[in-house]
This record gives C-alpha cells, structure tokens and sequence, in this order.
C-alpha cells in the first residue's frame, strides 16, 4: 500500500511540473497543421493529375 501512495504522490508531482499550452499556441499549432496538411494534399493531388494525364498519354 505504501508504493501505491508514493506513486500517487509522485505522479501528482510530476503532473504539477507539466506547462500546459494556451489557446494561441493550441490555434496556432492547429493552423499550421491544417495549412501543412493542405499545401500537401494540394501537392500530391497534382502529382497524381499530372502522372495519370501522362498515363493515359501512353496509353492511347
């Protein structure tokens, strides 16, 4: 019982060391994120237009 309450007690220190984000880092993260994830998406879908534009070159 007693490593049970100093584990307690040391999970309860440790979690009181943490620094937690504010909003504006949270928002900010978030829309780099989402500006990232976009730029990406954008990238690959031209990737994928050129080569099956390509593709069907070949082909017929």
């Amino acid at each position: 019982m007693n490593k049970l309450k100093k584990y307690y007690k040391d999970a309860k220190e440790e979690l009181l060391k943490v620094i937690f984000p504010i909003k504006e880092q949270i928002r900010s993260a978030y829309l780099s994120v989402f500006v990232v994830v976009t730029v990406i998406s954008l990238f690959l879908a031209l990737i994928d237009a050129i080569m099956s534009l390509s593709l069907s070159a070949v082909i017929n």
